[in-house]
């Protein structure tokens, strides 16, 4: 028997958990023609954090499972890079925070601890000639958050937060399209809600562009205000109202914490659980599906199973050939919701030499390249690690450059916010556009423009027959998060058990 087969075979066994081993049928050896064919319960399109966790939970009701992954690799947009000695930092998703349960859930189960993002000092400020340095936790800081407390933009900042939170406590994060004004709020983008409501726009609109250049990997222009006020109303629980706050604090807010050895390690371990069930390099090319089961074709294999999971972004989706093909609605949304132009950049330094200057390495700026900046340092402080978000315009602007250009212009501009021209030394540096990674093609989420919530939001993650869609983007709760994406496959998983 080839070894080939012989864990294709283990797949089945693997996934018994109380129920017969899947039936797998006699498979040519690794690199023939011939793909391998197996017969499951389910198949799981999308090895990142939604898919695995759906088929960990299947697995769990005794279900026999096959996770077929494009990629070389599982975590889909989480990413661990090694930095020497033993370390990693992430170059995709990587913080938790207070209200993400499922992933914290996910992470305990499987023995990825959790540490504090380095929080400890002051923060920086740029915008134009101002320069500010605060706490988080000082006099203003203390009520701003994160935020910066500049005497130009706070008026602004607390009347457009609080309006967003007043509004975003109106929606059922689940379905904010069928809230009475939704029609209204998704016909501006977050520019245009802004220009309307703010006291001094032209003043508010380059600070507005880094936070959504950072949390979207967008421009103001480009979402409608319906769906900014849906982000804000998920970052929360079934018993905690979402704010704007917690999405861009550090201190209870949505970057409190960090994984211990990567937020990678989270989906490599539970991949290593489900065994030879995960299969890499599979990209999943089409999808049929009759009144009795469906037949899910990727490279190398073809999966015959009773249900499939398709927990990979909303655009990917569309590159899938489905028979008979997906209803209307559903395959708009494909075409409706990219993905956002993201890249991390990151410099590693002998030591996170700025915590001597009481900085905690976060910066906040209207400057290019990056606009918000932050310590991605180990735990232990071995090594000195700044990252930074390159989103939206500047990701289109510095992507286009070559490697040594960028680094070069993110080094600088590094020295030049911290004064300090020990930034332009790095003992490495890396960066990650995820607009290039194949399987993904942006970050961080999908991104809904003027329209699309309320005309194909219902769609989203209506089941299509037998098949039931996963992912960040289908959350009720922190979509856009890692712990949206664990939220979602659990929720794929209800589904095709209820449907059994």
């Amino acid at each position: 028997m080839s070894p080939t087969r012989r864990s294709f075979l283990g797949a089945g066994a693997a996934m018994m958990g109380g129920a017969a081993a899947a039936a797998v049928t006699p498979a040519t050896a690794a690199g023939a023609s011939t793909p391998l064919t197996a017969t499951v319960d389910v198949a799981v399109v999308g090895a990142g954090l939604a898919g695995l966790t759906a088929a960990r939970s299947l697995v769990a009701a005794g279900k026999s499972v096959i996770i077929l992954e494009a990629r070389n690799r599982v975590g889909g947009r989480t990413l661990n890079h090694a930095i020497g000695g033993g370390h990693v930092a992430e170059a995709g998703g990587e913080f938790i925070g207070p209200t993400q349960d499922r992933i914290a859930a996910l992470a305990n189960a499987v023995g990825v601890n959790t540490f504090d993002a380095y929080d400890t000092g002051n923060n920086i400020y740029v915008n134009g000639a101002i320069r500010l340095s605060y706490s988080d936790s000082g006099l203003v800081g203390g009520l701003t958050g994160t935020a910066p407390p500049d005497p130009l933009l706070l008026p602004d900042l607390v009347l457009l937060s609080q309006q967003l939170d007043s509004d975003a406590a109106k929606l059922d994060p689940a379905a904010p399209w069928t809230y009475a004004q939704a029609s209204a709020w998704d016909s501006v983008t977050v520019e245009t809600w802004t220009r309307q409501h703010a006291l001094n726009a032209t003043y508010v609109l380059p600070v507005l562009a880094a936070a959504t250049r950072a949390l979207w990997g967008c421009e103001p222009r480009d979402v409608s205000y319906l769906y900014a006020a849906a982000y804000v109303a998920s970052a929360g629980n079934a018993t905690t109202t979402g704010t704007f706050e917690r999405l861009l604090n550090v201190r209870n807010g949505a970057q409190q914490s960090r994984f211990v050895g990567g937020s990678q390690l989270v989906s490599q371990r539970v991949a290593a659980a489900l065994g030879a069930a995960v299969k890499l390099n599979a990209p999943v090319r089409s999808i049929s599906q009759t009144s009795s089961g469906v037949t899910v074709v990727a490279d190398g294999y073809v999966v015959n199973a009773r249900r499939v999971v398709v927990a990979i972004p909303p655009a990917l989706t569309g590159r899938i050939a489905y028979d008979p093909i997906l209803p209307a609605d559903r395959d708009l949304i494909t075409q409706r919701v990219p993905m956002g132009a993201l890249m991390k950049v990151e410099a590693v330094y002998p030591t996170p030499f700025w915590r001597a200057n009481n900085l905690t390495g976060q910066f906040l700026t209207t400057g290019e390249p990056v606009g918000y900046a932050f310590d991605n340092s180990p735990p232990d402080a071995s090594l000195g690690v700044l990252a930074g978000f390159v989103g939206g315009d500047a990701d289109r602007t510095y992507g286009a450059m070559t490697p040594a250009q960028r680094r070069e212009a993110v080094l600088t501009q590094y020295a030049s916010v911290f004064k300090d021209d020990r930034f332009l030394s790095p003992s490495d540096y890396f960066d990650f556009n995820w607009v290039d990674e194949p399987w993904t093609r942006g970050g961080p989420t999908g991104l809904f423009a003027p329209g699309t919530l309320t005309e194909y939001g219902p769609a989203l993650r209506a089941p299509v027959g037998r098949i039931h869609w996963a992912g960040t983007e289908t959350s009720d709760y922190w979509q856009g998060y890692m712990d949206g994406a664990v939220r979602s496959g659990e929720r794929a998983t209800h589904e095709v058990l209820a449907a059994l």
